[in-house]
């Protein structure tokens, strides 16, 4: 489980072909000392841009994970080259503080920057998704978008707005996106839920009639 607070950038170092999936090779910076990052095993739980990895291989500043065909596929990780920086949040520990939402690590699906509007340190941003994804959706609820917590603004029937700080801007990629540029979806945990229980509950009222 994660917040979808991002801790650090990493830079890729190497993105190596393991049939059917591949290895991604990343290198963080320093981290500072007693934070949950500053240490990082063999075996733990690392979310890249929002998906969660286990470490493989741990040496220093690199580290290395193993993603699987339907994560790179799925995932924008599969678009990965050397150089590509990547969101990174160390999983939650019982009794860390929880200040952005709650976030799996699972992603949902592909979203599509479609536009960009930078007011001076400001930015509001508007991504197309899958109508699936949608419709778990709601303004002023929450959203990770490559691992970042965010709050959507307003949500339409085929695409949804965030507005991002200049902090945000400025220490996780999403400073970075341009229109076209394809980004990590991972809705709220208990809006999946919502939808389930109101998908039964119309199945079962159809079945009635």
């Amino acid at each position: 489980m994660f917040t979808g607070l991002v801790e650090a950038l990493a830079t890729v170092m190497e993105v190596k072909p393991e049939p059917p999936g591949a290895r991604i090779c990343v290198s963080l910076p320093p981290w500072p000392e007693g934070e949950a990052g500053s240490v990082i095993r063999v075996g733990d739980s690392i979310a890249l841009n929002g998906c969660c990895l286990t470490v493989v291989a741990a040496s220093g500043p690199r580290l290395e994970f193993q993603a699987g065909e339907e994560t790179l596929h799925r995932t924008n990780l599969g678009r990965l080259k050397p150089g590509s920086a990547v969101n990174v949040e160390h999983s939650l520990c019982f009794g860390d503080r929880l200040g952005g939402h709650f976030v799996t690590g699972h992603i949902d699906g592909l979203g599509t920057l479609a536009s960009r509007t930078d007011a001076g340190e400001w930015s509001t941003f508007w991504f197309s998704a899958p109508v699936a994804l949608l419709r778990q959706m709601a303004s002023k609820g929450s959203i990770a978008i490559d691992g970042v917590s965010l709050t959507l603004v307003d949500v339409a029937d085929d695409r949804f707005s965030v507005m991002l700080i200049p902090h945000t801007l400025t220490v996780t990629t999403l400073g970075q996106l341009q229109p076209g540029d394809t980004v990590n979806l991972e809705t709220d945990v208990l809006a999946k839920y919502v939808q389930k229980q109101l998908n039964a509950e119309s199945r079962k009222q159809k079945a009635e009639i």
